[in-house]
């Protein structure tokens, strides 16, 4: 119970992790506009965009160099979903394991009286562990969408007045992608965690305890008829010959009862035949 206690509350801090990187990123792209005119030249553009990536929304003001007036351009692409359910997967992944670790602490034994508190945890650590599987590989694909609408060619491509020949565009600034490609590798990360506890679950749950039942009791008695035989086999050669003739029994009786001495090897021949049945009795029981 140690071991399944440290293990089911260590994926607590990836989990933080995971959605404390995509939640709080905040991009920015700068490009400089130098225009054929002198007077328009060294113009800056600034874009920024951060959670959740509705990129359609983000615009930003650029030069045009043939007149004295800016346009306004609006980048293209909605990653919202991806990243809102990533962030939300985290969140109640990280709200459950503090929960958890709650209910391990001061209610391990209301937990484990019966099986209903077992079999809760196993299917909640089943739905999270897919949940995890199916949030990282569509925020990992809309991070990769990402990416390439806000790459700096792209957006070159956008602003009219860099597709002249005669002006020059050039990126001062990129944005750093290393805290969202984090976030993708900690949602990884978390998927190995949960879909691992999934076996420390279940060893806790009604179905692993009387799947183990049976096979105990079958090597039990596989091991006291074993003993029962070799009991058998022993006594058999103290016991004498019984494969004579019937007369020779009779006989044999006869004198048993006219001699002392037989009788008294009898006797002792009744009290080990009575020690070898208590035994085999004993044997039955285990």
């Amino acid at each position: 119970n140690h071991i399944f206690f440290k293990f089911k509350t260590t994926p607590g801090r990836p989990k933080l992790c995971a959605f404390a990187t995509c939640g709080g990123y905040y991009g920015h792209l700068q490009v400089k506009v130098d225009c054929a005119e002198r007077r328009q030249s060294n113009r800056s553009i600034n874009i920024d965009f951060s959670y959740p990536f509705r990129l359609q929304q983000v615009h930003f003001r650029a030069p045009l160099c043939e007149a004295r007036r800016h346009e306004v351009y609006f980048l293209d692409g909605d990653m919202s979903p991806a990243a809102q359910f990533f962030v939300m997967v985290g969140v109640f992944a990280f709200l459950y394991s503090l929960l958890a670790t709650v209910v391990y602490v001061f209610y391990q034994n209301a937990y484990l009286r019966n099986n209903r508190g077992p079999l809760v945890d196993f299917v909640v650590t089943v739905v999270f562990s897919f949940m995890w599987l199916v949030c990282t590989c569509c925020w990992a694909k809309a991070l990769s969408d990402l990416k390439s609408e806000t790459n700096p060619s792209q957006v070159l491509r956008l602003i009219s007045a860099c597709r002249a020949p005669e002006n020059k565009c050039t990126i001062t600034q990129e944005p750093r992608w290393s805290r969202l490609n984090t976030s993708v590798v900690f949602g990884f990360v978390n998927l190995v965690l949960w879909a691992g506890n999934i076996w420390f679950v279940f060893k806790e749950t009604g179905w692993y305890k009387s799947g183990q039942r049976y096979p105990t009791r079958s090597a039990s008695g596989k091991r006291a008829s074993e003993m029962r035989q070799r009991l058998y086999s022993e006594s058999s050669f103290d016991q004498p010959d019984d494969f004579g003739p019937q007369p020779l029994r009779q006989d044999s009786f006869n004198q048993a009862r006219l001699d002392p001495s037989v009788r008294a090897e009898s006797c002792r021949g009744r009290a080990v035949c009575t020690r070898l049945l208590w035994a085999s009795a004993c044997l039955r029981q285990l």
